[in-house]
């Protein structure tokens, strides 16, 4: 299935980021649609837990990689060689490999990972710098771009005038 987002962004400004992250999105969920099966869930305004169903899977068959608005977990089950000598006469319990790829927000960042009866929990928390969370601007009497070029005018004119004197 191919969507056109072009209406969209004609004018959104600033959103082009978008574009190619709905586009990753459907080439992902083509590729692995229900393997591993997962959860995520939300605890709390800023902290996030994924967790994915891995019966047969060992903590060191995982891996769990972060970049930058990105966060994949891979498995693949070394093979034991017991499992040579066994017969099935019904295999269920899945022990294939899988990438599983989630797209973090911005300011996302995994905090931690367990392993527990065959599920691994990943916990994430969402952090957002100071300088970006809302702050409350007091409203004043004139215009600070003009305060303090005046204050810089009169500093100059006080070292201009220092420099005279000496």
């Amino acid at each position: 299935m191919n969507v056109d987002f072009t209406p969209l962004f004609r004018t959104a400004i600033g959103f082009d980021r978008m574009a190619s992250l709905l586009d990753q999105v459907a080439r992902t969920e083509q590729g692995n649609l229900s393997y591993p099966p997962y959860n995520i869930e939300v605890e709390g305004d800023d902290k996030y837990k994924i967790t994915l169903a891995l019966a047969g899977f060992d903590k060191d068959d995982i891996e769990i990689l972060t970049e930058p608005n990105l966060l994949t977990i891979r498995g693949k089950v070394r093979e034991v060689k017991e499992e040579k000598n066994r017969q099935f006469l019904h295999r269920g319990i899945a022990t294939r490999a899988f990438e599983r790829k989630f797209q973090l927000a911005d300011h996302v960042r995994v905090v931690g990972a367990h392993m527990d009866n065959g599920l691994l929990t990943v916990e994430l928390v969402k952090e957002i710098p100071e300088a970006m969370k809302p702050r409350r601007i007091e409203i004043g009497s004139q215009s600070l771009l003009e305060s303090s070029a005046e204050a810089a005018e009169n500093a100059e004119a006080r070292e201009t005038s220092a420099h005279k004197v000496a």
